[in-house]
């Protein structure tokens, strides 16, 4: 059984950051490409950014520049630094987990930019 618990969230000013962070349990996390992905309100799941078991990543278009996803294999925790926030930014962003057919999701962690 896979676990993922986000964290990180919260309140940002536009122009501000904030650093998300997932915490995995019950898996090997070295060996499983890892993501982040957003959603609002009556919205799909769109990807944010993902990055391999070998530290490739990969971008959404809208963050290119902005965000940076790292992971920290010894401590079982992906994190995504979003720096030059805009409102549009605004969503609950899930940590995900890619292993072969399956996908897990972790419980989401609310991301707003408002002044």
């Amino acid at each position: 059984q896979v676990q993922l618990v986000e964290s990180g969230g919260g309140l940002v000013q536009p122009g501000g950051s904030l650093r998300l962070s997932c915490a995995a349990s019950g898996s090997i996390f070295s060996i499983f490409d890892m993501g982040w992905y957003r959603q609002g309100p009556g919205k799909q799941r769109d990807l944010v950014a993902r990055i391999s078991k070998s530290g490739t990543t990969n971008y959404g278009d809208s963050v290119k520049g902005r965000f940076t996803i790292s992971r920290d294999n010894a401590r079982n925790t992906v994190y995504l630094q979003m720096n030059s926030l805009k409102p549009e930014d605004t969503d609950v962003y899930y940590c995900n987990l890619h292993a072969g057919p399956l996908n897990y999701w972790g419980q989401g962690t609310q991301v707003t930019v408002s002044s």
